[in-house]
This record gives structure tokens, C-alpha cells and sequence, in this order.
């Protein structure tokens, strides 16, 4: 255990040195800081800003974002990644109206039951606006924690997490956990990074294991996962005027429920009908797409139609493809779109 007054340390640093202008931390709404710690997950606080106030003015309370068409929260969110995180805000501010009377449980115990909000998340939104005494174990903090610690067991280990998961909750002070849960996430995020650690600047340096034994980069340990995946996949951009054909994904898997362009596992398979279609194709650079388990690599082509089509022979010619619907450029460009996508129909 780290010496006595750690917590002291973060609170102190916290009031004189950490952020205090984060757009959601001008006050204790639990929506509000909820909505901000499912946006930063996995995404840069300069990222989430611009996503939090578009958000928060289509959405600016529980309710609105429970009425609303799923649809309307992908456009949104679109662009911002880990598409799972928008669809699970969706249904836990519907099951938060119908079970909860449109108020959140005040407990990290009770908010950990409800869709999309793990045992860190909760305990963020309990400590910050209820003042519980609870740890959070974010990415972040867990690196914090690990190198004041000294904790070297390797975090791939579920029982190792859990081990760590008890010596933070040890941590926690009876009084300024608010302070201190976000003193925590400001070290993590300003001092003590992943690479180059400031230790200079940092207030547990006195107290911090990793730095006493000079290696603070050696902690958290977490053993290597195995070598990342690799897809490819061929993408038919469909283009009539100013409309392109839009399917929409299934529910399940990767960008589950956004709007796309058909794909298929490569260019053949879309050569063969398109030799007799109208108009003319070129295929355009590959993209190297990057999620969270493997490499994506997305070769579009491109497909322009005559503008003087019949309907029923534009109608033949879409029936051969996935189901979906023409969207203009500016419709396109305000629905739920993967971010490559949303890039391809941007740039024309």
C-alpha cells in the first residue's frame, strides 16, 4: 500500500492543477456526466467535445433521448466509433423512463444493472454526482493505480483485475470523492500517460512505486493478445445524380444498424453484372480501415449511372443488389454513416 494521505495528494492536485472546464463538469447532472463517460470511452476528450454539444442540443434531457428514432442517435453518433455504445445509451434511457420514473439509481450497484454502463462507468456517475464511495478503474486509472501500487500482475487476468479492483476501493477517501475520482482521471490523462510519464509534475511521484524503482512504463502489465485480424471487403458506391444507394447493416456485428454501401468479400463479385449495367465505374484507392480486433481493408468502386434512366429499369437494376434506399448527398451526409464512408461521400 502507498503511504499515507494518497488520496490527500490527488484532491490537492486535483483542486489546483486539474481540469476544471470540461463542458460536462459545470455540474453534477448525473445525464450528463453518464452521457460523457460513454462518449469517452475508447475516444480523445478534444474528439468528444464537438460530439457532446451536438448531442446535448438534440438531446438535452433523458427523456428526449428515450422518444427518439434509433436512427436519429447513430447520425449523431456517427463518426465517433464503437457504434455498440450509442445503441446501449438508447436503450438505457428508454429502460431508465420505464423502470425509473426517468431518474438515475444513485447507487454504482444499481446503475452497473442498466445497459451499456460496466462496473467503472457506474461508479464515475455514483461518485461524481451522489458522492459515493466507490473506485473507478478506467484505462486511465488503472495505469495510475498500477504504478503508485506497484501492482505487477498481469491485468490480461480477469482475478488480477478484481485484485486491483480491491486496492483501489481501499483508496477511496470518506469525504471529496467527487474531487478525487476526477483528480484520478486528470492525472491519468495528463501525467501520468501511457508513454513519457511526467513524473516531475505528478503529486504521487513521492509515493509511487514505478517511480521509485525508475520504470514506470513497465506498469500496468498486461500480457500481449495475439496477432490482430485482416479483412478485406469490396464496397459498390452507387451513384444516380445526386443520390447514392444506401443499405442499411443488420443489427448484429460490425457498425451494426448504420447506413453503408453493399459490400461484398471483393471487386469480382461486382464485375460480372455491372458489364452489362449502364454508365461507367472506376475503382478508387483502397482504404486501411483500423477496429478494435482487426485491420480493414475497403476497396470502393464506384459506379456512376446515366441520369436519363427509367424508373423501371433503375428499379431492375437496385433489386439485384441488398435491399436499401437512394439518399442525396445531403441526406446521406446527415444519416448514421461509418466514418469511412461518410469520408468517401463527402470528398464526391
Amino acid at each position: 500500500m502507498p503511504a499515507p494521505g494518497f488520496a490527500r495528494r490527488v484532491v490537492r492536485w486535483q483542486h489546483a492543477h486539474g481540469r476544471h472546464d470540461l463542458p460536462w463538469q459545470q455540474d453534477r447532472d448525473p445525464y450528463r456526466v453518464w452521457l460523457s463517460e460513454v462518449m469517452l470511452q475508447q475516444t480523445q476528450v478534444a474528439t468528444v467535445r464537438g460530439y457532446y454539444a451536438r448531442f446535448l442540443q438534440r438531446f438535452p434531457d433523458l427523456r428526449s433521448l428515450a422518444v427518439a428514432p434509433l436512427d436519429d442517435v447513430l447520425a449523431l453518433w456517427s463518426g465517433l466509433g464503437y457504434y455498440s455504445r450509442a445503441r446501449n445509451l438508447h436503450r438505457c434511457a428508454q429502460q431508465l423512463c420505464a423502470q425509473h420514473d426517468g431518474r438515475f439509481p444513485r447507487s454504482s450497484a444499481e446503475l452497473a444493472r442498466l445497459p451499456g454502463i460496466g462496473r467503472s462507468t457506474a461508479a464515475a456517475i455514483a461518485a461524481i454526482c451522489f458522492g459515493e464511495r466507490v473506485s473507478i478503474l478506467d484505462g486511465n486509472v488503472r495505469r495510475v493505480l498500477a504504478r503508485s501500487l506497484g501492482f505487477g500482475a498481469d491485468l490480461a487476468r480477469p482475478a488480477n483485475v478484481q485484485a486491483l479492483w480491491r486496492e483501489a476501493q481501499a483508496l477511496v477517501p470518506a469525504r471529496g470523492v467527487a474531487a478525487y475520482t476526477q483528480g484520478l482521471m486528470d492525472l491519468g490523462a495528463l501525467v501520468c500517460s501511457a508513454r513519457r510519464p511526467d513524473c516531475a509534475r505528478c503529486p504521487l511521484a513521492p509515493v509511487c512505486v514505478a517511480h521509485a524503482q525508475g520504470r514506470p512504463e513497465a506498469y500496468p502489465v498486461k500480457a500481449r493478445r495475439g496477432a490482430r485480424g485482416r479483412r478485406c471487403a469490396a464496397l459498390l458506391w452507387l451513384v444516380h445524380g445526386d443520390r447514392h444507394w444506401l443499405v442499411q447493416r443488420p443489427a448484429h456485428g460490425v457498425w451494426a444498424g448504420l447506413w453503408s454501401l453493399p459490400e461484398a468479400e471483393s471487386v469480382a463479385h461486382w464485375q460480372q453484372p455491372l458489364q452489362v449495367w449502364p454508365g461507367r465505374g472506376e475503382a478508387l484507392p483502397p482504404i486501411e480501415h483500423a477496429l478494435t480486433h482487426f485491420d480493414w481493408t475497403l476497396a470502393p468502386l464506384r459506379w456512376r449511372l446515366p441520369t436519363r434512366i427509367g424508373a423501371a429499369r433503375l428499379q431492375a437494376l437496385t433489386a439485384q443488389l441488398p435491399a436499401g434506399r437512394w439518399l442525396s448527398t445531403a441526406e446521406a451526409l446527415q444519416a448514421a454513416l461509418p466514418a469511412p464512408v461518410r469520408r468517401l461521400l463527402a470528398a464526391g
